[in-house]
């Protein structure tokens, strides 16, 4: 009655566990609290463990791989069809437990910490630039109700940042001007904290030799660079160029 496979369906709290043996019939059903579950499988023989590739997946990956057993991440779309009855946990982790098994399953790889790191700058860094330019938007259509207008384009926001700073320009009513001087030190706030997450994608991208190589790609630069070897663990796991642009985005499912 050895436990050969384990499906883990992961949760904030609560984690639901189904484990079978050599011939497939289960032996383990059950949940555990966040608290129990690294003990559980402390205690556990080495197995294959499956896990569907979502928030925190590669963290709990990382933590049960340490303890011996062989971690495999599937994208949850791919599981999804192994399961026999109307959604729960426990239906998760037992589909999860047999599509770990299935010859023709693909895996997502597991990210080091190193990644998930620079990965979090990236994402950082990305919604700074969007809230940037809701404060931008933002300061243009407010400014616009008065007839002060600039050019398009983020360098021209500089023309209206020289009005709300200017106190001898009547056009903007004094109310108006101290709501537009927080947008503007919010706006400067983001600017810098932008810059500073420029920086450390650029120097992390400086260090690692798989970024250095993409950036020779004409079109690649830094920024993409970092990104892509950052959030591709293993290229191999494509079976060709079009897989990893699908997997992109670049080109259709």
């Amino acid at each position: 009655m050895e436990v050969s496979t384990i499906g883990l369906d992961i949760a904030k709290t609560v984690f639901q566990v189904h484990g079978v043996d050599a011939l497939g019939e289960a032996v383990i059903v059950r949940q555990l609290r966040r608290g129990q579950l690294l003990r559980f499988f402390e205690k556990q023989p080495a197995c294959l463990v499956g896990l569907e590739a979502c928030a925190t997946a590669h963290h709990w990956a990382r933590e049960i791989a340490a303890l011996g057993h062989e971690v495999r991440l599937m994208p949850p779309h791919y599981v999804k069809p192994y399961v026999k009855r109307n959604k729960n946990d426990a239906a998760d982790a037992e589909a999860i437990c047999e599509a770990v098994t299935r010859p023709t399953m693909r895996f997502v790889a597991v990210k080091s910490t190193e990644q998930q790191s620079v990965l979090m700058v990236h994402r950082t860094r990305e919604l700074l630039v969007r809230q940037r330019t809701m404060l931008v938007n933002a300061i243009r259509a407010h400014m616009a109700e008065f007839g002060v207008v600039a050019r398009a384009g983020l360098p021209q926001v500089r023309e209206l940042l020289a009005v709300i700073s200017d106190k001898a320009d009547q056009r903007i009513p004094a109310l108006a001007r101290t709501c537009l001087e927080g947008l503007a030190r919010q706006l400067s706030s983001l600017e810098r904290e932008i810059v500073a997450a420029e920086k450390r994608i650029h120097a992390w991208h400086r260090t690692n030799e798989h970024s250095r190589r993409l950036e020779t790609t004409p079109g690649i630069g830094p920024i993409t660079a970092s990104a892509l070897a950052a959030s591709i663990t293993d290229p191999q796991i494509f079976r060709s160029g079009r897989g990893m642009a699908a997997w992109i985005g670049l080109v259709p499912r």
